[in-house]
């Protein structure tokens, strides 16, 4: 085969290959990874006999394909507003890469097949949690982020339900554990989620996102709400050894890791600035990942 008749199959392949990967990128590998991860916690910390591996990555597996298919739909719901934001824009649908119909064929086709999968092989009860998610995320939190800020409480819930997953999938059921798990990423995602939206204020104002830090331009506001969940999350993060999922290894390390948090979202407060605004992200970044290991590292 000539240079000139390869030109085209290697311009085919290259095309094959950029495609795949917007794919890869409408689908958020590095949010998918969170969600699995604290999954896989709820499941771990959910498990009262040896763990059942296959069952394990059954849920694994299904939860990574309807949160792939729910990111995805979400950019279908929201790629106009990705088109306004720097920080988006370059993303698949406003850039171009792929089709708004390849996104909404993706999105759907990965979700129903993570949920149908998921009733099958793992159980009922976990699939209606990952059903809850998605209808919370696509149908009320998408929707109330051009509409009121309150919508960042409202985003907080499908984000802290993936560990109840995981525990639904591993006990048959929910009990306080299971609660607890909810309620320490529930509080957790409000000082990280306003740090964000701190950081990225004019990118979402020009959006038209009404998130808190763009309808309190001089912080007070959103200073207050990461400090008094921040307070918050302190306190309850300290459940789990009260309720017996946890020992006092973890009592104290929560402990410490809350209070670090507190003194960041004080900092914060106080000073309202943007360097304040990513220490504090990064902070958060580190805590929620330390507090889930050192939990089910002292699994009672």
């Amino acid at each position: 085969m000539t240079p000139a008749q390869e030109a085209p199959l290697v311009a085919a392949r290259i095309a094959g290959v950029r495609r795949l990967l917007a794919y890869v990128d409408l689908a958020k590998p590095r949010v998918v990874v969170m969600i699995v991860l604290t999954t896989l916690v709820g499941f771990y910390l959910g498990s009262r006999a040896p763990t059942d591996y296959w069952l394990a990555l059954h849920t694994l597996a299904s939860t990574a394909l309807a949160a792939a298919g729910t990111l995805a739909l979400n950019q279908y719901l929201e790629r106009d507003l990705d088109a306004m934001m720097l920080r988006t824009r370059s993303r698949p649908l406003p850039a171009g890469t792929l089709a708004p119909g390849d996104a909404l064929v993706f999105g759907n086709l990965a979700t129903v097949t993570g949920i149908v999968y998921q009733t099958f092989a793992v159980g009922p009860l976990p699939a209606l949690v990952t059903a809850t998610i998605t209808a919370s995320y696509l149908f009320l939190y998408t929707p109330m982020k051009r509409r009121t800020p309150f919508c960042s409480v409202v985003g907080a819930v499908p984000g802290a339900l993936p560990p109840v997953t995981g525990w639904a999938a591993a006990a048959g059921g929910l009990d306080v554990g299971a609660w607890v798990l909810f309620a320490i990423l529930f509080l957790w995602q409000l000082p990280h989620s306003l740090a964000i939206a701190r950081m990225y204020r004019d990118d979402y104002a020009r959006a038209g996102i009404r998130l808190l830090p763009v309808i309190d331009p001089d912080g007070g506001s959103t200073g207050r709400q990461i400090v008094l969940n921040s307070l918050a999350l302190l306190s309850v993060a300290l459940l789990p050894t009260l309720v017996g999922v946890s020992g006092v290894l973890y009592f104290y390390a929560a402990l410490a890791l809350g209070l670090v948090l507190l003194g960041y979202s004080v900092q914060l407060a106080r000073t309202r600035a943007l360097a304040d605004a990513r220490r504090l992200l990064f902070a958060s970044l580190i805590y929620l990942p330390a507090l889930l290991a050192i939990m089910a590292a002292d699994k009672v």
